[in-house]
């Protein structure tokens, strides 16, 4: 059985599920200021600009690093799955 990854599938994919999970936390610390507030706080420290302000300007900023940071990790990902599924070979 061939499992060659698509690497648009798999990049699109990733950018979607960070870039959801970092809108939807950063909504959800909107109206429940408790809520992901380490998270966002912590993220902060590595998003530049998307600080822990509750604004949806910082929620759009947030989201838009994580589409970005969570395409870039899924095209690596598939770039390291081929490599390394390229030299060992299907296991038997």
């Amino acid at each position: 059985m061939n499992m060659k990854a698509s690497i648009g599938a798999i990049t699109v994919t990733s950018a979607l599920l960070w870039g959801g999970c970092m809108f939807l936390v950063g909504l959800i610390n909107l109206a429940y200021p408790s809520y992901g507030a380490e998270f966002l706080r912590v993220m902060s420290s590595v998003y530049p600009g998307a600080d822990t302000t509750r604004t949806i300007g910082r929620v759009l900023l947030g989201t838009g690093y994580g589409l970005v940071d969570g395409a870039v990790a899924g095209y690596l990902f598939v770039l390291l799955y081929r490599l390394f599924s390229k030299e060992h070979g299907p296991a038997h």
